[in-house]
Formats: C-alpha cells, sequence, structure tokens
C-alpha cells in the first residue's frame, strides 16, 4: 500500500480521477456514447424487451447449427480448421506449447476433449485452454485484418472441445467454427480493431476470441435463442485482455492471450447455459450493458451487418509466412524481388522498409524472432526464405552473419500506408552497391482474402508443420479427413489423428 493512502477513503485525488475519466468519455465521438440506444427494442417471444440487434443476432446463433453453408464458405472452414490444428500441432514443440500441455496434464479433469499432439484427453476446458494456447505458440495461425484478431487460434479449438463434449458430426463442427468466425470479429469491428486498442489499451484480439469462441461452443452445445442470449451475457462478463501482450517476451502470455483465453472463455460460457445456468437476456442494451461499458467508436449496428450474407472467414488471412502478419507484406516484396533481379547478399548496402505505423510498432526490434522484422529481412537476405524452423531460432538472432546482414535494415512507419489498413501494404526497396535503387510495393499478401492461397498450397503448408511432429501417415489421414468432414459421423474420429501415440 502506498504510504497516506487510507483504504476506504474517497480522496481529493479520486476525485480528480474520476473528473478526468468523465471528460475523457465526453470526448469521444457521439456514435459511441448512443451506441446502447442504437440497438432499438423488439419484443421477445415472452418476458422482458430484448434489443433488435440481440433479437437478430441470438436467432442467427441458434439457427446456424442446423442451416448449411454456401459450398464455397465449406471449403474455406475446411481450409481455416486444417490451418487451425497444423498451428496447434506444430506449436506442441516451441516454450507455450510446451507449457500447454504439461499445464494440461497436470489438471487433466474428466477425460472428455483431446489436446493436440499429445496422449492427454482432459476436461473440455481444460482442452480449449492448452488447444488455445498450442494454436498461437508461434505466428502461424490466421488473422482477421478488418477485426484486429486471430479467430482460428481460439474458435477451432472451442468448437472442437465443445464439439467432443456434445458428440457433434462434421457438418455441425464445420458450421459451428464458421458461426465463430462471424459473431468474434464482429465484436471488435464494432469496437474499432486497431484504434480501439490503441486508444483503450484494451486486446481485440482477446475479445474477438471470446465472443468467437462462445459463439461456435453454444452452436456445438446446441444452444436454442434464449440460451444464445444468456450466452452472450456470460461471454460479455468475460470479456477481457490488456494490449500489455505487446511487451511479453516469451510468447506464452500472449499464447493465452490471444487463444487459450479466449477458448476457455467461450467453453466456459457454453457448458454453463448448456448446464442450465440463466443470466442477463440482452447484455447489449439496458442499464450497465455491454456496449455502454465498452463504448465502441463504431455504430452497434455493426454486430449484425450482413449477418448470413457476408461470412467472416472468407475475409479472414492465411499466413503464407510463419511469422507475424504485419511482417507477411515485406517478406512478399523480398520475394518479389529476388525472382526479379539478380543480386547476392554481400550486393546490399541497405534495405527500408515502409508499413503502416501503428503495425511498425508490433514488429519493430521485438524480442521473439518470429515478430521481428529486422532479423526476419536479414534471415531473408541470406536465406533467400523464412521457414518455420528458420523463424522460430532463437539462438540465430545473435549470430554475426545475422547481425551484420540486419545493420542495415531500416523500419519506416508509414501514416499514408496506415490509411490503407486493414489491407496491409508494404514498400521494400533494395539499395544496391553502386547505389541502384530496387523497389517493390506489395498491395496484396499471398493468402489474404484478395489473393488466397488454394487448397494444394494450404495442404502443403500443413504438412511442413505437422509431419515433422505427427509424420507424413497420419498427416495424410488428417487432411482428407478434414477436407470429407460432411462424412464424420462424431468429431471423436479427428482424436486418433490429432494425438501423439
Amino acid at each position: 500500500m502506498k504510504q497516506g493512502h487510507r483504504p476506504g477513503v474517497f480522496t481529493r485525488r479520486h476525485m480528480m480521477q474520476a473528473g478526468s475519466a468523465i471528460l475523457a468519455a465526453s470526448s469521444l465521438p457521439a456514435r459511441a456514447l448512443a451506441a446502447p440506444a442504437a440497438a432499438g427494442a423488439a419484443p421477445a417471444a415472452s418476458g422482458p424487451q430484448i434489443s433488435k440487434i440481440m433479437t437478430t443476432l441470438s436467432a442467427y446463433m441458434e439457427e446456424a447449427g442446423a442451416k448449411p453453408l454456401p459450398e464455397p464458405v465449406v471449403e474455406k472452414t475446411k481450409q481455416m480448421i486444417l490451418d487451425a490444428l497444423a498451428a496447434m500441432i506444430s506449436g506442441s514443440e516451441l516454450p507455450p506449447g510446451k507449457f500447454a500441455i504439461n499445464f494440461a496434464r497436470a489438471y487433466k479433469g474428466e477425460p472428455v476433449a483431446t489436446v493436440a499432439a499429445s496422449n492427454i484427453v482432459c476436461g473440455p476446458i481444460e482442452a480449449a485452454l492448452a488447444n488455445g494456447m498450442l494454436a498461437h505458440s508461434d505466428e502461424t495461425d490466421d488473422t482477421h485484418p478488418p477485426s484486429q484478431s486471430h479467430p482460428g487460434a481460439s474458435v477451432v479449438p472451442a468448437a472442437l472441445a465443445a464439439g467432443e463434449r456434445f458428440g457433434i458430426d462434421g457438418n455441425r463442427f464445420v458450421r459451428a467454427v464458421a458461426l465463430g468466425y462471424d459473431i468474434g470479429p464482429r465484436f471488435t469491428a464494432t469496437l474499432g480493431k486497431l484504434q480501439y486498442m490503441v486508444a483503450t489499451h484494451r486486446s481485440t484480439h482477446s475479445l474477438s476470441g471470446t465472443f468467437g469462441s462462445a459463439a461456435a461452443a453454444g452452436c456445438a452445445a446446441g444452444l436454442n435463442q434464449q440460451q444464445m442470449r444468456w450466452l452472450l451475457s456470460y461471454t460479455a462478463q468475460q470479456g477481457s485482455g490488456l494490449a500489455s501482450w505487446q511487451r511479453d517476451t516469451d510468447h506464452i502470455e500472449k499464447a493465452f492471450d490471444f487463444g487459450g483465453m479466449p477458448a476457455r472463455n467461450g467453453v466456459t460460457a457454453a457448458l454453463l447455459v448448456q448446464a442450465g445456468g440463466t443470466a442477463v437476456d440482452d447484455i447489449l442494451s439496458g442499464a450497465d450493458n455491454f456496449l455502454e461499458a465498452f463504448m465502441p467508436m463504431n455504430d452497434a449496428q455493426m454486430l449484425i451487418e450482413l449477418l448470413g450474407q457476408r461470412y467472416e472467414i472468407t475475409r479472414t488471412d492465411v499466413k503464407k509466412w510463419t511469422v507475424g502478419a504485419p511482417i507477411q507484406a515485406p517478406l512478399d516484396a523480398l520475394d518479389n524481388l529476388f525472382k526479379k533481379n539478380r543480386f547476392g547478399t554481400d550486393d546490399v548496402q541497405k534495405v527500408t522498409i515502409r508499413v503502416a505505423a501503428d503495425e511498425a510498432t508490433i514488429v519493430n526490434n521485438r524480442i521473439p524472432p518470429d515478430i521481428n522484422i529486422q532479423h526476419l529481412t536479414a534471415v531473408m537476405l541470406l536465406d533467400k526464405t523464412v521457414s518455420f524452423k528458420t523463424a522460430h531460432d532463437v539462438a540465430r538472432m545473435k549470430d554475426p552473419a545475422v547481425l551484420k546482414q540486419r545493420a542495415k535494415v531500416q523500419l519506416v512507419p508509414d501514416v499514408e500506408l496506415e490509411k490503407l489498413m486493414p489491407r496491409r501494404v508494404a514498400v521494400v526497396e533494395v539499395t544496391l552497391a553502386g547505389g541502384k535503387v530496387l523497389s517493390e510495393r506489395v498491395e496484396t499478401v499471398r493468402g489474404t482474402a484478395g489473393n488466397p492461397m488454394t487448397r494444394d498450397e494450404m495442404i502443403e503448408k500443413a504438412r511442413d508443420l505437422i509431419v515433422p511432429v505427427l509424420g507424413a501417415d497420419k498427416f495424410q489421414m488428417l487432411a482428407t479427413k478434414i477436407f470429407a468432414l460432411e462424412n464424420v459421423k462424431n468429431v471423436l474420429e479427428l482424436r486418433p489423428l490429432l494425438q501423439k501415440t
């Protein structure tokens, strides 16, 4: 306790702080303050008045489990499931993944759900937490730029854990995952994505994952519309996460923040409601509601914008390179320069990289190698590529050859490129001996929604990540099973293909 502070006494300093908070709130956009009222009100089938947004949202969530999806959405969902499973399995070899498996082994609970790349079967809450951490043990998992989130790292683990708990088939598994992507990202897109995180210090990644995981788990549990409203109330109570994850040097807390905690939160909310727990009928309107507490920068109607017409999973990006999302475009640009020009590593005098200003802060000289843009550029100059192995080679960060190239790299935060977000555009200029400058601008990274990878490319990426851990035969059976999920009677069929024997 600080000297001079008396517990329970409301001091002048506290009054000044409270006044500052009120002034800060008054400076927010009017649309943020008006968001709760914008929801409107519509009569529920019985009981209290429910806002139109909640009515629309909960009805959509109830219907999702039985409603067929368009074929392109089904295909993309299967690809994202394989991508997330590959991230879990490869993540088991990294410190966050090893920690998560050991944690699950110590606190197993009832043997219900699978922990990937292990021989552990544990409770669904524990499995969701462990698999979520596995999925974000590094920067292999997907990203959703319009919401500043990583949906797959928590949504797929939550759907899998709840799916095993309730014995769902492959079709419902696909629909639960697609629903999770639809709901979670809409919440943080409404809040204001990266700008919201910068302004409030709250982690959009954790918030999106929590709501998305809850929707996926609720779908797996077969909750009805009333229960989905309660689910969202339990979920809102767990809405947390701070942007302080950017200071995590070991990636273990970050894996928890992005994947483990949201997946655990979502499965917990679904199990509470499925077990008979009741809650607030509409957490999006009325006294002390979610929108009033979190004060979104955008209109609350974004929560249901084009729901059932625009599937957020189709706007989700896959990472061609197993590194942080802001580094994808610069590596693509360097790769293009190597293919278009003949020059050696020693010919390079300087490399200037321009990325969006806020994005630059995420990857500027970070301690983990897979989110350090200067280090990975140096590796690319030497190897002409960046593999999963080299992106996670901590020892190589002290290699004199790498450090020599790293000294040539200059990162420039670009406010003009910031205006193009959520599209991650990068400009890379390589100055050669003699003064010649090679320049490459990447507008659409391979793997993004605007330049998607093919099924074969997705399978090859997954092969590189899974085979070293589980072997070629098991990988082939898993990939075949994922792309034929409509024939899977129970998701428990995936367990022997995900685990080490």
